[in-house]
């Protein structure tokens, strides 16, 4: 396998996102973000990080820039900071906040990186989340006002856009499970944010569109294959109730088909509600240039009625004893083709790209080097995967490894090392990686 066999149009890039990365939180006109605030409640961060510094993207974002550009990869992946341009979520706009990202675009573009830039990547201003976030009734006039700013300001070079990072991510784990900010733990947020971000995802396509000229615009869905742990039907129901949320609950009204429906699965009834109002369907779809996949596990389940809602629980990949990331995440690349052939058959997606992939491992730095051969392993097989859909037919335009550098991993804090180089976050010190490397040699070829 050669990079050159995906096509010498086919896109090579890293990914970051701007609360994992920048840092910079009390620098430069921004307003506090929800991270900023949930970072702070004591039990939440494993090792209690804060992404204050983070990797100071912020002003070492040249040096970072010209990593993308020596290992090789042409598209720089970041996210706009909803707060570093709008301290209050709506109104104001912070001239500084628009001044650092102009330089970031204009760096990329005099080292010849194609920017590409993600509208939300997970990083609410605190201000709006007060208001009542993603769930507020109001929530899509403080969208659009912010989706106006950065194409009004950032369109004339920006021309490569991604809506929204996987909205099932946020909407889940910070409105329903609570293990991520803003850490709400109630059903009715969750389907109201659920509803927000469908129309918000539709809307700053519509924005873009009609603000930014030649623009290329997609947005980016996380995905897993769910299997059933036995076939007694009571677990592969439960398998059916999360497949509904994790593959289909945001795809298909983008696509224009309206919430997915399942029987017996009271957790979609108020979506249901939506559907039957041809004013919701038609403002939930959009017709994006292209899809982003991000599959970083296949999940197994079984039944359990204890767990509220979808009555199913994950299977350790540990305890099936298959291979796993340092996170206990499944590795699985046939998976991950299967995933991609899924998406495809859609019939109405235009193209794929792979706007995510990569693994967490536990990285030892010795002598002053880091041998990550199980994350060059990972990667290695996802590119095969990813090229075997490919060569049958899949129109895939694109691969962006996860991440450029060790980052905030959200609640896994600086604990949970994904970049292809590593940082020693004491003194800011990069390490090209063995993977970073790799990816530098296969880029040649």
């Amino acid at each position: 396998m050669k990079a050159t066999d995906f096509g010498s149009d086919f896109l090579w890039g890293v990914a970051i996102s701007a609360a994992q990365n920048e840092g910079g939180a009390l620098l430069g006109g921004r307003g506090a973000s929800i991270w900023d605030q949930f970072s702070k409640r004591i039990g939440k961060i494993k090792g209690n990080g804060q992404p204050t510094l983070c990797c100071d993207f912020y002003h070492r974002y040249k040096d970072d820039l010209m990593l993308v550009k020596g290992l090789g990869f042409q598209v720089f992946r970041f996210s706009i900071s909803w707060s570093r341009i709008l301290p209050d979520g709506t109104g104001r706009v912070n001239k500084e906040g628009i001044a650092f990202y102009n330089n970031v675009i204009d760096e990329c573009l005099e080292l010849g990186l194609t920017p590409m830039v993600t509208l939300y990547h997970w990083d609410l201003p605190y201000e709006l989340e007060k208001q009542g976030g993603w769930a507020s009734t109001v929530f899509q006039k403080w969208f659009h006002r912010f989706a106006t700013v950065c194409a009004t300001n950032f369109g004339d070079r920006v021309k490569h856009w991604i809506v929204l990072n996987e909205p099932m991510g946020f909407t889940s784990l910070g409105y329903l499970i609570g293990k991520h900010a803003p850490g709400k733990t109630s059903v009715t947020h969750f389907m109201s944010a659920v509803h927000n971000a469908t129309l918000a995802n539709a809307e700053g396509g519509r924005i873009l569109r009609g603000l930014v000229r030649g623009a290329h615009i997609g947005t980016s869905f996380s995905c897993s294959e769910v299997m059933p742990f036995s076939q007694k039907q009571e677990d592969v129901q439960a398998a059916q109730r999360a497949d509904v949320l994790l593959n289909k609950l945001f795809i298909e009204p983008a696509l224009g088909r309206g919430y997915p429906e399942l029987n017996n699965f009271p957790l979609l009834e108020k979506m249901h509600i939506h559907n039957k109002a041809w004013k919701y369907k038609e403002r939930m779809h959009f017709n994006f240039d292209f899809i982003g996949i991000q599959n970083y596990f296949a999940l197994t389940v079984k039944y359990n009625a204890l767990i509220p809602y979808v009555h199913a629980n994950e299977v350790k990949a540990s305890s099936r004893k298959v291979p796993h990331t340092d996170l206990g995440w499944e590795i699985n690349a046939d998976s991950f083709y299967r995933m991609i052939k899924r998406f495809w058959l859609y019939g109405s997606v235009k193209n794929i790209m792979i706007t995510e992939s990569g693994a967490c491992f536990r990285d030892k730095l010795v002598a002053g080097s880091i041998n990550d051969e199980l994350r060059i392993n990972y990667f290695q097989q996802y590119l095969r995967a990813a090229l075997k859909a490919k060569k049958e037919g899949v129109n895939i335009s694109g691969f962006l490894a996860w991440t450029l550098t060790d980052n905030f991993e959200w609640n896994e804090g600086f604990q949970a090392p994904f970049g292809l180089v590593h940082v020693d976050f004491a003194t800011q010190l990069r390490t090209i990686k063995a993977s970073g490397y790799w990816f530098r040699n296969f880029l040649r070829y």
